[in-house]
């Protein structure tokens, strides 16, 4: 099965500071880089992400954030959101809503580890609950 997902910031830095492969934001990006998730992004996402990865304090090599940020622009879908007007606790994330809602017709999630700055939607996802529609989907 194969799903759309906005992919939260948050979840890129958790999967690169992980140790472990089963951590669900490690399969997360493992499942986007085999294709079985849609990264959905924007122009600004794509700056928030090379932004924060890029920090000092996570030590992430360069040539690591460059291959995450290609991958997502690769295999991903460039989404023009329209604005809409939302006020969210941190409005860093609004961007990551609005590509979503503009693509709410199709099976779209967005994905984060911080639900608690986002409305209580249902395509509102932590990585487990993503992963745990995947493999639903899959069996049946």
């Amino acid at each position: 099965m194969i799903c759309y997902a906005v992919i939260d910031t948050n979840v890129l830095v958790s999967a690169m500071l992980s140790s472990k492969d089963d951590t669900a934001t490690v399969q997360v990006v493992s499942r986007m880089l085999r294709g079985e998730i849609i990264p959905l992004y924007s122009n600004v996402i794509v700056q928030e992400y090379r932004k924060v990865l890029c920090r000092p304090k996570f030590g992430f090599a360069v040539e690591l954030v460059n291959y995450l940020i290609a991958a997502v622009e690769k295999y991903g879908i460039l989404v023009d959101p329209s604005s809409s007007g939302v006020a969210l606790p941190d409005m860093k994330d609004v961007p990551f809503y609005e590509v979503v809602l503009e693509k709410r017709t199709e099976d779209a999630f967005l994905v984060t580890g911080n639900i608690k700055h986002f409305p209580n939607d249902p395509f509102i996802v932590t990585p487990r609950e993503l992963l745990n529609i995947l493999d639903q989907k899959t069996t049946k």
